[in-house]
């Protein structure tokens, strides 16, 4: 095929993670985004138009569906990004949310910032260009001459910003691209026709950007979820330590407390290094986290019950005495209401025996503040009026 296309590419995020962005700067950056989002959105449809015209076309489907997956999370990020620019109206709130925003990660699969989706997208499309023989500037050599060396420096940054630990094949493959590309240069320079050689050189320098991009997002995704098991662990163990404690205590002073296993995260040994591993001891980290949950609920509870009970018996007393100082109403036998508030007196009585107990027999508590709750609302009812009648066998 031989087509031409406008070729995009990702302008440059402002600012730093953790650092407000600048008004005027935010405002640059949003604007060439999206004009970058809309001819990115053109390019890939072309491209994909180009694919399923190949007579091979399952060989791009894959670089294609993480193009568009790319484009879309970049596209959603655009959307929340202009939201809280909100036409310029962004204080110093928004401004550090854009930052956050920016520089956060936007594809949970891949974990790359947005700077970094951009980039990799741009990687993908020249990929895709240069394999589907779409020319971006056929009569300019110079520009895609330029741009190779761009992508080389860009190369240089990641390689330099790779651990020591990791293999050298990135920085072998840096180097080799960039004697390529001055020798490119140089045959271009002599008037050479370089126009074969610049599809496929396009082509690797794409592939390994694209590949540097991921492999270095990779090993940051693995190094937060490690520094995060890490954390979660620290912190089960100390709230094992206390939730300990906590059922001790409620041992102690609940007769018939919960039984609840509390487990101990030290079983699971230290955080593991690879990766793999890490992600199934986070999972089992979160089943610790939410037994310690059920347990914590169950003990708190069963000890913060007899305070609950305390208060609901000495409001229910309260009422009773506003009641019997209260004038006798109309209905109610003479002498009954002294009956009561006896008979309220020793309920109140047993049921306080009951909660200074300790163990605390709970059911017995809650049984005798149920009691007593019960036996106030009977008092606040007059009995039902008389009929009148007499019962049968009465004397007439």
């Amino acid at each position: 095929m031989n087509a031409t296309m406008a070729n995009a590419s990702a302008p440059v995020a402002p600012g730093r993670l953790g650092t407000p962005l600048v008004g005027v700067e935010a405002l640059r950056y949003l604007e060439a985004l999206g004009a970058w989002r809309d001819q990115r959105k053109g390019e890939l449809d072309l491209l994909d138009e180009a694919a399923l015209q190949a007579p091979d076309q399952s060989a791009f489907t894959g670089d294609l569906t993480l193009s568009m997956a790319l484009w879309k999370s970049v596209s959603d990020r655009y959307d929340l990004l202009t939201a809280t620019w909100d036409s310029g109206r962004a204080g110093p709130t928004e401004l550090e949310r854009l930052s956050t925003l920016v520089w956060s990660r936007v594809d949970t699969s891949l974990a790359v910032s947005l700077p970094e989706a951009c980039r990799l997208s741009d990687a993908l499309a020249t990929s895709l260009r240069a394999r589907l023989g779409i020319d971006t500037s056929q009569a300019d050599v110079t520009t895609r001459v330029r741009q190779l060396r761009a992508a080389v420096e860009r190369l240089r940054d990641l390689v330099d910003r790779e651990p020591s630990t990791v293999d050298t094949t990135g920085s072998a493959t840096q180097a080799r691209l960039a004697a390529r590309v001055d020798d490119l240069s140089a045959r271009f320079q002599r008037g050479a026709d370089v126009g074969g050689l610049l599809g496929p050189l396009e082509n690797d320098a794409a592939r390994a950007e694209r590949d540097l991009i991921v492999a270095a997002s990779r090993r940051a995704a693995d190094s937060r979820d490690a520094a995060r098991a890490q954390a979660l662990r620290t912190e089960l163990e100390a709230q094992g330590a206390a939730l300990r404690d906590l059922a001790a205590q409620c041992v102690k002073e609940v007769a018939s407390p919960p039984r609840f296993a509390v487990p101990d995260v030290s079983t699971l040994g230290p955080v593991p290094t690879d990766p793999v591993a890490v992600d199934a001891y986070l999972v089992r980290l979160d089943k610790v986290r939410r037994a310690m949950t059920v347990a914590q609920d169950a003990y708190a509870a069963a000890l913060s019950e007899r305070a609950e009970l305390r208060g609901r018996l000495g409001a229910y007393a309260a009422k009773a005495a506003a009641l019997a100082a209260a004038p006798p109403r109309a209905g109610f036998v003479a002498g009954s209401g002294a009956a009561r508030a006896g008979d309220l007196e020793e309920l109140e009585t047993r049921a306080m025996a009951v909660l200074d107990r300790t163990p605390v027999d709970l059911a017995r508590a809650r049984a005798l503040v149920a009691a007593y709750q019960a036996y106030l609302a009977s008092t606040q009812s007059p009995p039902p009026p008389s009929t009148g009648r007499t019962s049968p066998g009465a004397a007439s």
